[in-house]
């Protein structure tokens, strides 16, 4: 690949930060000598938001589909031409509705081949979900429309990366969707997404129980007896580094997770909650498993500060450098590789981090 990356970046919910983090992240220039963004809106939408948070001077290349993309600019798909009332802060379906459209449209290209990565700005998916379109999340459409099986939610920072086994279901049915072929797939595949994608030839892998104290021996709950400790022996026995099952509560709070290079949770909050509370300003949503990048500011819409330009895009772009980061060792980039002291050094100086 001797080529720039072409990278497409859906707008969020119109009312929430989401097209805040998206220009933010965009307006240094320098972006452009790493990757060509592609950002799927409408131009008055990013009219409106440049005037909005203090960036007249922001400016993007209007075209009808990406094979249009200039080279050295930001560019915009335009998804829509009817004029859409914001209105800031507000859960309405505007913002269900055109955010869908552009995660439409830009899955439509990277399943085409015609983007090497998607970034996905916030969107509210209640305001998504219906009756006619089912919408669970991000993670789940993606790996739907991109016919990918072994997919994992996968929130990732510079030192600490968790995956979970179940993602966007109701607590109440967790246990029944644990199985140990279904973890044995999610260590599996964290496995050869931090060999593949992060650089790490023998991963070490800790995995979390269900129950408090990861079951107490049987005393609170078998999960752990029947089903997870077979899935972590059966990883072994396949030669994957893999440790466990580990009681949440004292494994992150004695920091053992700083001794594994990836961290399997259960459920949804399991991993959630200590990895916002380590890494909310700069951590990433990646999707691994599938077979285009895609990644993802690891907050939501904020509805709250929305219009006040208040967010803090750290965390979007950390998503498009992680992306790119991982088409690169992927593909193995001669323009990313060409000179990668300097690649480093901008990501550092920008977003104090490095994957």
């Amino acid at each position: 690949m001797n080529k720039l990356p072409i990278i497409g970046i859906t707008i969020g919910d119109l009312n929430s930060i989401a097209p805040e983090v998206v220009i933010k992240t965009l307006s240094d220039s320098r972006i452009c000598d790493y990757c060509i963004p592609v950002i799927y809106a409408s131009p008055k939408v990013i009219g409106f938001w440049k005037k909005l948070v203090g960036m007249p001077d922001f400016f993007v290349n209007i075209i009808r589909n990406v094979e249009q993309v200039h080279t050295k600019k930001v560019n915009l798909v335009t998804c829509w031409e009817e004029e859409v009332e914001i209105k800031i802060g507000e859960a309405n379906e505007n913002g269900g509705k055109y955010a869908f459209k552009s995660l439409e449209i830009a899955t439509r290209d990277l399943k085409d081949g015609k983007i090497d990565g998607l970034v996905t700005a916030p969107l509210n998916k209640n305001l998504v979900n219906s009756e006619l379109l089912p919408f669970k999340g991000h993670t789940e459409y993606l790996a739907h429309e991109l016919n990918s099986h072994n997919y994992l939610m996968f929130l990732v920072s510079e030192n600490l990366k968790i995956g979970l086994v179940t993602g966007h279901v109701p607590i109440k049915e967790v246990a029944a969707k644990l199985t140990t072929e279904n973890i044995l797939k999610k260590i599996k595949t964290m496995n050869e997404s931090l060999k593949n994608d992060f650089n790490c030839p023998k991963p070490k892998i800790a995995v979390l129980g269900l129950n408090p104290h990861a079951g107490d021996n049987g005393l609170i709950g078998n999960e752990e007896k029947t089903i997870i400790i077979p899935a972590v022996t059966a990883a072994q026995s396949e030669g994957i580094t893999a440790f466990g099952p580990y009681p949440a509560d004292g494994f992150f709070g004695s920091k053992q997770y700083e001794k594994f290079d990836g961290v399997l949770a259960m459920y949804h909050d399991q991993g959630l909650i200590p990895f916002k509370s380590f890494a909310f300003s700069d951590g990433v949503n990646y999707t691994a498993g599938l077979k285009m990048v895609r990644t993802s500011p690891d907050h939501g819409t904020a509805y709250d500060i929305a219009g006040k330009n208040k967010a803090d895009e750290s965390s979007m772009r950390n998503a498009l450098y992680l992306a790119l980061d991982i088409i690169a060792r992927r593909t193995d980039n001669a323009i990313l590789k060409a000179n990668p002291l300097a690649f480093q050094q901008f990501k550092r100086e920008r977003f104090r981090m490095d994957f």
